[in-house]
């Protein structure tokens, strides 16, 4: 009885303080089960095939005639545009991120977090900080700028006198930049890019790098630099956040926007509208600090950061705007641009210019009109949108019919041609044709319009 017991307790005791070995393949245990939830302003698009290319109408010579059957994962997608406030707290944040730093260096000890959570000392980043902004400390600018040497930094953060209208003390947006890192995994793999692992006397030497880069990698500004290691993989760059506002000027001659140029960004009246005067390159910017935005509440919560916020692939955008529909013309599934009461179903160039005939001159407020059957609202009219690809006419002939995607990179020394990406949708400015879901265009990816917005998108992750 007694060796019964024994054997019970050394079964009891082995089994409570590491997972039983049974030699059989049963995976890591312990792992927290996934699912997906519903992000906040998306809409799910499931998985499906469709034929790119016309479906009804196209331009002689355009090169777009061809068609091809594709294939797209799912995806979560921005039920609208992103609205003006909806950016304007992608602004704020990186105002306030500036602000911290420049405190950080007054009041070290209420703005620095010099330590990781294991009280050893932090080690310096890219940037050469060897410490974390504390997000923690509220910003009460009236007390802060209380002490006379913060008020000094902050200043720094502002229009000089001489540039200052009517002597009003506002922010310098030349000044409102954000620093953002992506690891080019196209690059990375390449095959004369590839990490190639040396022979080690010792196999327990783990100072010792067991291999090799071979190859560069191509920077941003369009210099090559020797890949020294893994980290030579992650780029960085810096762009500046603010929405051009003078396009509403620069877009047309001849033609009174000042109104627009002025209030369309940070009057309340047009917090709902769709920010406009974005490049392609903010655009990007924006779906990286929404990413890391996202996820730094996840990891401090012990939840998953897996979520990847981005500008829609060609063939994403397009499948979403038809809304399951295969042959439709417009995402509302019709070959019409009125309903049945006469009313126009989306915002653009009706007729012969006349602007104000489908309810607004030039932008709306996002979800006016009818979503489609996805629930995405506006894919045709008031603002075209950025995707995530280079534009090529002949692209449909060479990109593969899974997840079609072509992308090129270009840095600032590139051809031009190398820096058009493709738009879609249409805007309040463009005629029916623009609006139909299989019409591509392009503008160049340093520019900005006052007609060209973007929503983003977010991997499944999951089961189908």
């Amino acid at each position: 009885m007694k060796r019964i017991i024994v054997i019970g307790v050394l079964i009891a005791l082995f089994s409570s303080c590491g997972e039983y070995y049974s030699g059989e393949l049963t995976g890591v245990s312990g792992r927290k089960k996934y699912f997906e939830p519903e992000p906040f302003g998306m809409v799910f698009v499931p998985q499906g095939s469709y034929n790119v290319g016309p479906s009804d109408q196209d331009v002689p010579f355009a090169q777009n005639t061809f068609s091809k059957t594709v294939t797209v994962e799912p995806f979560w997608m921005d039920e609208t545009e992103i609205t003006n406030n909806e950016y304007r707290q992608y602004v704020f944040w990186v105002r306030d991120s500036l602000f911290r730093e420049l405190i950080a260096e007054v009041m070290e000890d209420e703005f620095k977090i010099s330590v990781n959570e294991f009280d050893d000392p932090l080690e310096e980043d890219i940037f050469g900080r060897n410490y974390r902004l504390n997000w923690e400390t509220k910003l009460d600018m009236n007390r802060l700028k209380e002490n006379e040497e913060v008020r000094q930094a902050l200043d720094n953060m502002y229009y000089k006198v001489e540039e200052r209208f009517f002597g009003r003390k506002e922010i310098n947006i030349h000044k409102l930049n954000y620093r953002y890192f992506w690891v080019d995994l196209q690059q990375a793999a390449k095959s004369e890019n590839r990490y190639k692992n040396s022979y080690l006397e010792d196999i327990g030497d783990l100072d010792q790098d067991p291999g090799t880069y071979e190859g560069t990698v191509v920077l941003p500004d369009g210099t090559e630099s020797p890949i020294a290691n893994r980290g030579s993989f992650v780029l960085k760059d810096v762009v500046n956040v603010y929405p051009d506002t003078l396009v509403w000027i620069r877009d047309f001659t001849y033609s009174y926007n000042e109104p627009m140029a002025t209030m369309y960004f940070w009057h309340p009246s047009f917090d709902n509208y769709p920010v406009i005067g974005i490049t392609w390159k903010q655009a990007n910017a924006f779906c990286v600090w929404r990413t890391q935005y996202l996820n730094s509440a996840l990891v401090s919560s012990g939840d998953y950061f897996v979520h990847d916020y981005r500008l829609p692939l060609e063939s994403e955008w397009e499948w979403a705007a038809r809304g399951l529909l295969q042959n439709s013309m417009y995402p509302w599934g019709g070959v019409y641009t009125r309903n049945r009461e006469g009313c126009f179903l989306a915002n653009f160039k009706p007729l012969r210019g006349n602007y104000a005939d489908d309810g607004g001159v030039t932008t709306v407020a996002v979800g006016t009109y009818e979503p489609n059957d996805l629930g995405l609202y506006d894919m045709a009219g008031n603002v075209a949108e950025w995707t995530a690809n280079a534009y090529d006419e002949s692209a449909y002939f060479f990109y593969h019919d899974l997840n079609p995607d072509y992308k090129f990179n270009a840095t600032d020394i590139d051809n031009p041609v190398m820096k058009r990406k493709v738009i879609r949708g249409g805007s309040w400015k463009d005629i029916a044709y623009y609006m139909q879901v299989s019409t591509r265009t392009y503008e160049y990816q340093d520019t900005a319009r006052s007609y060209i917005g973007f929503r983003c998108i977010r991997s499944y992750m999951g089961n189908n």
